[in-house]
């Protein structure tokens, strides 16, 4: 199968469109697509969240010469790839193999089923019922990034351990009392918040907003706001919606395709 064949598969269910209009209308940056190619017709396909020597290391394993990632295997500017270095190691390694990357970022995160949807699915399921009157924080033609929304009441401390289950992750911290009643969310997948998101979870009367890699001052901000917080993990925050996708592409090639996760990190 032609890897031209595989991404168009792939731009059908998170269309890179997304990830221009998203830039354009909210000043991001990204770099999806395809980030290597080797010209050689693809056998199999390894899906991870990241460009990882573990990842990799599978993909040879199991014969695999295309690994699909959702953070871009090449994020910003590099001006040589070096072997002894980290991130050339890598690509080195992926090369010598004939191993092509793809990866879908911003667009996977904005898109219909997407990550950032797939969070709020997983909160929601969490706390015991479906989501109700969604708002979006960055709308897009088709998607979207940022969502307010009710779920079935719950107390704080119940949805944080609700949710290590259901984003299969110990590393769950929470910010105030723990006994407060959740009926409102805001959430937002990987470190998207800031201070508009902030912003955004107060118009949308939200008890409390989860997302990860939240700094310190957002945290005051949010407490000072009466917002309580749950932090997951960057990696548990998105790894849940990108198995799903991973589940929809397997649908559709008609090759070997396996996911890999890198544990430590969830």
């Amino acid at each position: 199968m032609k890897l031209s064949e595989i991404y168009k598969i792939a731009d059908e269910i998170a269309p890179k469109r997304l990830s221009d209009e998203y830039c354009r209308l909210y000043g991001a940056y990204d770099n999806s697509g395809v980030l290597v190619d080797t010209g050689d017709d693809i056998k199999g396909v390894l899906f991870t969240l990241d460009l990882s020597a573990a990842a990799i290391a599978k993909a040879r394993e199991m014969g695999a010469n295309l690994i699909i990632t959702h953070h871009p295997a090449i994020f910003g500017k590099i001006s040589h790839i070096c072997e002894e270095e980290p991130l050339g190691g890598k690509l080195v390694e992926c090369i010598k193999h004939g191993i092509s990357v793809l990866s879908m970022h911003l667009n996977l995160d904005g898109a219909e089923g997407g990550i950032d949807q797939s969070l709020m699915d997983g909160v929601c399921f969490a706390a015991g019922g479906g989501a109700e009157n969604i708002s979006v924080m960055h709308p897009l033609t088709g998607g979207g990034y940022g969502r307010g929304y009710g779920v079935k009441e719950s107390a704080l401390c119940s949805l944080a351990k609700n949710m290590e289950k259901v984003f299969s992750t110990e590393r769950v911290l929470v910010y105030g009392d723990k006994t407060k009643k959740i009926n409102r969310v805001a959430s937002f997948c990987g470190s998207g918040v800031d201070e508009g998101a902030i912003a955004f979870a107060l118009r949308e009367g939200a008890d409390v907003i989860i997302s990860s890699d939240f700094k310190h001052h957002l945290i005051s901000l949010a407490l000072e706001e009466g917002l309580a917080i749950i932090i997951l993990t960057h990696y548990a925050s998105e790894n849940y919606g990108f198995q799903k996708y991973y589940v929809k592409m397997r649908r559709q090639l008609s090759l070997p395709c396996e996911y890999h996760t890198d544990c430590a990190l969830l």
